[in-house]
């Protein structure tokens, strides 16, 4: 499980997010939806350890993201927007290399490679250098490196950025499997598709701050809206109505 509790991370003059909260369950799709520049991409960054928040706290499951952040980021598997992998390595080694630095060494390292590579459909390309690789391509390697030491949560920022429409379906079909197995996944995007289609809970975040948050038929009834996004347009026009 993940918990925000009145986040907030300032860059200068400039608020990114102002007391943001809500929380991700286990066996859950949480997604973070805004317009471009709301403040989710800074909100996750805090939760995997690479910013440090001005206020608030954050915890992954009960492990706070700034107290132990070397603990936070064993229980968390991350694909960030920028889904960069080394392009000398293989697929393979991509993927191996970030095993062992979370410990896995021997058979034990291979075998959960091997079940990333054929479960992620890698097989084809998973002992070609990475350089040249498509963007979907990319992402899988990413986000296996993400899966290696089998962590309970998962961060996803825009996964789908880039991708064609089989390689989408792939990742959505992995997602829900996650979710099957478990597995608290929280994910930013501003594709109202890919929300809508994947997503048992919704946090809308604007100017930094959360707008509004609940299931989509709950945001839906809750603003009288006949589709996702029609909410999401109703979230966003109050909120900024009350400036």
């Amino acid at each position: 499980m993940i918990r925000v509790t009145g986040l907030g991370r300032c860059f200068g003059a400039i608020r990114a997010i102002d007391g943001v909260s809500f929380e991700a369950g286990d066996g859950r799709i949480t997604g973070l939806l805004g317009p471009n520049g709301a403040g989710k991409s800074t909100t996750l960054r805090v939760l995997y350890t690479v910013l440090r928040p001005d206020a608030g706290s954050a915890s992954v499951d009960g492990i706070d993201v700034v107290a132990e952040p070397l603990a936070a980021r064993r229980a968390i598997g991350v694909l960030p927007h920028a889904a960069g992998i080394y392009p000398q390595l293989t697929a393979r080694e991509n993927i191996a290399y970030f095993g062992r630095l979370h410990g896995l060494a021997g058979a034990a390292l291979n075998e959960r490679v091997a079940q990333l590579v054929a479960a992620l459909e890698i097989d084809e390309f998973a002992d070609r250098r990475a350089r040249g690789f498509s963007q979907g391509q990319r992402v899988k390697v990413a986000l296996a490196r993400a899966l290696i030491h089998a962590p309970r949560n998962l961060l996803l920022d825009e996964p789908s950025n880039g991708l064609d429409v089989m390689a989408t379906r792939s990742l959505r079909e992995l997602i829900r499997g996650l979710r099957a197995a478990g597995h608290c996944v929280l994910f930013s995007s501003h594709v109202m598709q890919e929300v809508a289609a994947l997503c048992d809970d919704i946090v809308i975040i604007d100017h930094g701050r959360v707008v509004a948050a609940g299931t989509p038929v709950g945001l839906q009834r809750h603003f009288g809206a006949a589709t996702l996004e029609d909410a999401f347009v109703a979230a966003i026009g109050d909120a900024r109505g009350l400036e």
